[in-house]
């Protein structure tokens, strides 16, 4: 396939963004998504809420993956029947050169996973938390998991090697990633992966949450990241918005290299003099700085409250989307690695 979409982008450079729709599609139905994941993906390409009514029943979803409620007026534009009833864009106004091909490739995708997958998509119905409880009781019954055992969920890029253990392929606000049930027995996996906490299953929401985060925090040091291990640091994580961030994280991300291992250097070192030959610097230069990082960031990172605001921030800009501060400054934070 990838072969392919070279020869034609060749001949043809629009070809490239209709085969780009029918891969992605490709990819969920080889991954084992569900109605939700595939509607999920379909919203994400198209941008805006996709549709779906299966035996009477509507599901929608919106580019940022949240469910939406039934309405009997929302437009349906495409529309396209297939085996499941019927999918559909909600587009108002002219047609995107791509939404007949994504309605086209959702349709084909359904009738793909009425016929060889579960049509529900079991796990993806127990992680997610727009689902009524009694729904997720009704998935985990069909894993045949008791709702009041403990599992947790783990979080893989969505070409991690889950074993034998039940998996499937999830869109989310992080991009295209595996979720994978597991148990006691259940070997962590040696790729970037994130391990959820501990809950009862019918709490699986949760944990799949947690393990969303602790992925976003592996890193090639330490490709496996357990949520347990963060502590209070989890509810922090949690209560952060990556698309709103605080002023001290947008402070650190508007940082230069340099300016960062300053910072940290002033942090982690017991003295201004320590810092300073730790970083090579004249004393009185790493002074200057000091004070204006003090005065840029608005709190002295010396200071006992101004380190917890440094390492609270510094946390939380890992899980921020830079992109969040390049649309502001036109050019995006240098990476603080």
């Amino acid at each position: 396939m990838q072969e392919l979409v070279g020869r034609l982008t060749a001949l043809d450079p629009e070809a490239r963004e209709s085969l780009k729709v029918v891969t992605y599609f490709d990819t969920l139905v080889t991954a084992g998504a569900g109605l939700d994941g595939m509607l999920r993906g379909a919203a994400a390409l198209s941008g805006v809420v996709a549709g779906a009514e299966r035996r009477g029943r509507v599901s929608r979803h919106g580019p940022d993956g949240a469910r939406h409620p039934e309405t009997a007026d929302c437009p349906r534009s495409p529309h396209r029947e297939c085996s499941v009833g019927s999918v559909w864009l909600e587009r108002v106004g002219e047609q995107h050169a791509n939404d007949e091909m994504i309605v086209e490739r959702l349709a084909l995708a359904l009738d793909l996973v009425e016929a060889r997958y579960d049509p529900v998509g079991v796990l993806e119905a127990a992680i997610d938390p727009t689902r009524p409880i009694e729904e997720r009781k009704t998935a985990l019954a069909r894993l045949r998991i008791d709702p009041g055992s403990h599992i947790r969920i783990i979080a893989t890029g969505p070409d991690g090697r889950p074993g034998t253990a039940p998996s499937t392929a999830v869109p989310t606000r992080h991009g295209m990633l595996r979720a994978t049930l597991g148990r006691a027995a259940t070997e962590p996996p040696s790729t970037p992966a994130g391990l959820g906490t501990w809950v009862r299953a019918d709490h699986a929401p949760e944990s799949w949450d947690a393990a969303m985060i602790a992925l976003e925090l592996a890193e090639p040091t330490r490709p496996v990241v357990d949520a347990s291990d963060l502590g209070t640091l989890l509810m922090l994580a949690q209560a952060h918005d990556p698309q709103a961030p605080h002023e001290d994280i947008r402070g650190l991300m508007r940082l230069d290299t340099r300016s960062a291992q300053v910072l940290r250097a002033l942090v982690e070192t017991d003295s201004i003099r320590s810092a300073a030959a730790e970083l090579g610097m004249h004393h009185s230069t790493l002074q200057a700085r000091h004070e204006a990082l003090t005065r840029d960031l608005g709190y002295d990172p010396r200071t006992t409250t101004g380190r917890i605001r440094y390492g609270a921030a510094e946390f939380l800009r890992r899980l921020t989307d830079e992109r969040v501060v390049a649309d502001e400054s036109g050019h995006p934070g240098d990476g603080q690695g």
